[in-house]
């Protein structure tokens, strides 16, 4: 696992993102696991602003007042483990000489200055050999790195709540946790985390994440747009597009330039990977908002390969359950990232 910081205690999963902040907890039952605690509060815009925290008690405090409002049982652990923002991680799939663990330590962050924009002293690096059978020679290797100055102020804030974070990792690194089926996928696919505050894109074969990038296209801009073109109230805009999605042909027209955009980057990491790899077969959906009417079948539509909702229980309930009681499986995507937190927490 790619952790900046591991330790061992249960953890709970916290999403932390832009504009809202998910909680959950799991269980473990049998073979598989049971979610026991959730919940979700929304953040004022300017406490987070693009990944950056800028105001840390501000955002200490509604976690705080997060916690006390769970729904399900009550979280007495203060281990937690945490996400990062993708927008500001730097991911990486390299190659280098089979060696041992000690010299890899030692090897990696020479080998990662060629990659990483920034000095490798003013970044938190962490790498994971992804297994290749067979490759005899080399071992490829997915680093990961984010820069001290936004690590520092989510573990100052976390530790101002009274937690203590067991692991903090990768938005991309929590979501396929939670939707690839035991971590492995014969074939090379894309996952689109269509989130509130942005929408993340993740190429994954075989054992790994193999690329990331992130776009500003959000669900919670469609809304804005919509409201600013129609010159109707937020809350109705947002209404018009739960109601109707892509089959309201105003709104589709004003949000049309905000979906280009983003098949255009679904086309460029799939070229991408590609051009490196191989074709991409399949497309995951995930995010609160993938719940858009009609966004699943434009989607398949405009990339001509085939398109589905991802299911973030696949590793946590056992076949072929999707939801649970108090959370439905709409609302559940958008907790994808919240539950594979969870799993890393629970399976420590």
């Amino acid at each position: 696992m790619l952790d900046f910081l591991s330790l061992k205690p249960e953890a709970f999963g916290l999403d932390i993102s832009d504009l809202c902040l998910r909680i959950a907890k799991l269980k473990k039952r049998g073979k598989f696991f049971r979610l026991v605690s959730w919940g979700e509060v929304k953040l004022k815009p300017g406490i987070i602003e693009q990944g950056e925290i800028k105001d840390e008690d501000a955002l200490a405090g509604i976690i705080k007042q997060a916690l006390t409002k769970v729904k399900g049982e009550r979280i007495k652990t203060k281990y937690v483990v945490a996400c990062l923002p993708e927008k500001k991680a730097f991911l990486q799939v390299i190659q280098m000489p089979k060696m041992e663990q000690d010299e890899l330590k030692t090897a990696v962050p020479f080998e990662a200055e060629n990659y990483i924009p920034l000095s490798v002293e003013k970044v938190y690096l962490d790498f994971q050999i992804i297994p290749s059978p067979d490759k005899l020679d080399l071992f490829d290797i997915l680093i990961a790195a984010l820069p001290k100055e936004t690590v520092n102020p989510y573990v100052s804030c976390l530790k101002k709540t009274g937690l203590i974070p067991s692991a903090l990792e990768v938005e991309s690194q929590s979501i396929t946790r939670a939707v690839i089926k035991k971590g492995l996928s014969p074939f090379p696919l894309l996952i689109i985390d269509f989130g509130r505050s942005t929408t993340s894109f993740i190429v994954f074969s075989e054992y790994s994440l193999r690329l990331t990038s992130s776009i500003p296209v959000s669900s919670q801009k469609l809304t804005e747009t919509i409201s600013k073109t129609l010159k109707v109230s937020l809350n109705k805009a947002e209404n018009l597009k739960l109601k109707y999605g892509l089959k309201h042909k105003k709104a589709l027209k004003a949000i049309t330039p905000l979906l280009d955009d983003l098949i255009k980057q679904a086309k460029k990491c799939i070229d991408y990977y590609q051009t490196h790899n191989g074709a991409t077969d399949k497309v995951l959906l995930c995010g609160k908002g993938a719940n858009l009417k009609g966004l699943t079948d434009f989607v398949s539509s405009e990339l001509k390969i085939p398109v589905e909702l991802a299911n973030p229980w696949v590793n946590i309930l056992s076949s072929p359950l999707k939801e649970v009681p108090g959370l439905s499986f709409k609302e559940s995507l958008g907790y994808t990232t919240a539950l594979g937190l969870a799993l890393r927490g629970v399976k420590r």
